[in-house]
């Protein structure tokens, strides 16, 4: 039987998208705002897209941030993509400060419009050049640590980006995978039964197949 996932749908996730793409890697989505359903299924995915303060306000509403906290604390294997990293971190800052859940210590800001080239030998005093924000695109994740997600996926792999904001743990040892724009940020954080990455593997091809064939392989082993 294939594994039940709760597709959290707090009414601004690109769910259709994401729950074709978990069909295709031999997943059954099934979209709720039911807490109850959340907390029975084999495992629980929470999309991207949404703004971090107006995201949280409809979690905390509809009692699915309680639910996520609860499978996050010790449920069943949770995949975060893009929001469903950020939300992880203690605090957000788009729209003003927002708390997220807490899992990871950190907060979650925006790109800076200008940044220096590491390259340039010139120190703090080298001249800045723009970026553009939001980082969309694709782009390279470089994986390491150890999980079971990580055993799953090559060593590096390059996925789709969109997004303004990223995460800043304060504890590093979360991250396991790191990618560069602007300077390295972390783009894939983990945690015993938590995974979760900024980019969108339902945009991301044959990579983001391979990320959620990791996902079905880690749920049936547990």
């Amino acid at each position: 039987m294939r594994p039940r996932i709760a597709l959290v749908d707090y009414g601004a996730g690109n769910i259709r998208s994401v729950a074709k793409a978990l069909e295709r890697s031999e997943l059954t989505p099934v979209v709720t705002a039911d807490p109850k359903v959340v907390l029975g299924a084999d495992g629980v995915l929470l999309p991207g897209v949404g703004a971090f303060k107006d995201a949280v306000c409809s979690l905390e509403d509809a009692g699915l941030a309680d639910a996520i906290r609860k499978v996050t604390d010790h449920g069943r294997p949770y995949l975060g993509l893009c929001f469903g990293l950020q939300l992880l971190f203690e605090v957000g800052e788009e729209h003003g400060r927002t708390a997220g859940l807490g899992v990871f210590r950190g907060h979650v800001t925006r790109f800076p419009d200008r940044v220096r080239d590491p390259a340039d030998a010139g120190g703090p005093a080298a001249p800045e050049r723009p970026l553009r924000v939001p980082h969309i695109g694709w782009n390279e994740v470089r994986y390491s640590g150890s999980h079971p997600m990580i055993e799953r996926l090559p060593e590096r792999d390059i996925y789709y980006f969109v997004h303004s904001y990223r995460p800043e743990p304060t504890d590093l040892e979360c991250v396991v995978g790191w990618t560069d724009y602007g300077g390295r940020f972390a783009s894939a954080v983990a945690r015993d039964n938590v995974f979760a990455v900024q980019f969108h593997p339902e945009k991301s091809q044959a990579a983001g197949k391979r990320l959620l064939d990791a996902y079905r392989q880690w749920l049936e082993a547990c």
